[in-house]
């Protein structure tokens, strides 16, 4: 049998944790930083975790996370 495919958009933006959960960057991170304002910046820049809604979405496109 051959190898699955890793969506490789996917494994760009999520990480999947030791315990199975998967990790995103937080959005609207990226650019224009100068107009929000400084607890807007400090929140964004922790990693989230996906809802367990979309996890298993997530988790078909990367078969060996």
């Amino acid at each position: 049998m051959p190898k699955m495919k890793t969506n490789r958009a996917a494994a760009k933006r999520f990480k999947v944790t030791g315990s199975g959960k998967v990790r995103r960057p937080k959005g609207s991170a990226q650019h224009n930083m100068i107009g929000k304002n400084r607890k807007r910046r400090r929140r964004l820049r922790d990693n989230d975790i996906v809802s367990s809604a979309m996890e298993k979405r997530v988790k078909i496109l990367l078969p060996y996370g």
